[in-house]
């Protein structure tokens, strides 16, 4: 007498629980959902659904002046910001506004040059009306929030700053690289000579 018979041993189950979820159909999200005709497999969010973790922005492309008075750069001034903001720069900002923010970046002339970054206007302009601009774009610039994190922006508008500073430094900044401010305040004139002196 065999007793394979009494092995407790099963290759199927007894009992399916719910086959239609083990054993369902599988469907891409383009395709028409067939227990909903007309309607996608893939539903729309909610209407006012954020993905957990971000912040909607909450300036419209029109709120440049609300944006500007409302938004405060959170960063501090440090090094490592400030490196951290010439690396993005460098990567995303320095084709149309060139490595000194002056606009001569390597699309000039190929297509229209870019405002100076170093311009009276836009160093007049807070650093809320920057961080709004690049987020939500200008004129033939576009919108950079998808490719720059917020923090990123605002890293850049302080490397910005310093590109500004660096362009027109103040009394401070020659005395802390050792140039007297009085150096080069007699201009020439047309003809190379200085105001009450020899050329």
């Amino acid at each position: 007498m065999s007793l394979c018979g009494c092995s407790h041993r099963k290759t199927k189950p007894a009992l399916e629980y719910m086959p239609n979820m083990a054993y369902s159909a599988s469907i891409k999200a383009q395709n028409e959902d067939p227990m909903h005709p007309g309607m996608s497999a893939m539903r729309p969010p909610v209407p006012g659904t954020v993905p957990r973790g971000f912040t909607p922005y909450r300036y419209a492309v029109g709120d440049s002046l609300l944006a500007q008075k409302e938004l405060v750069n959170p960063l501090p001034r440090t090094a490592e910001v400030l490196g951290r903001g010439q690396r993005v720069f460098m990567t995303y900002c320095v084709v149309c506004h060139g490595p000194k923010g002056d606009g001569q970046g390597y699309i000039v002339p190929k297509f229209p040059m870019p405002p100076s970054l170093l311009s009276p206007k836009v160093s007049g302009w807070p650093d809320g009306r920057i961080f709004h601009t690049v987020t939500r774009g200008q004129n033939l610039m576009p919108s950079y929030a998808s490719q720059i994190l917020p923090e990123d922006r605002w890293a850049v508008i302080l490397y910005v700053r310093a590109l500004e500073r660096a362009a027109h430094p103040g009394v401070q900044d020659l005395k802390a690289a050792g140039i007297s401010p009085d150096s080069g305040s007699a201009a020439a004139d047309s003809t190379g000579a200085t105001p009450g002196g020899k050329p």
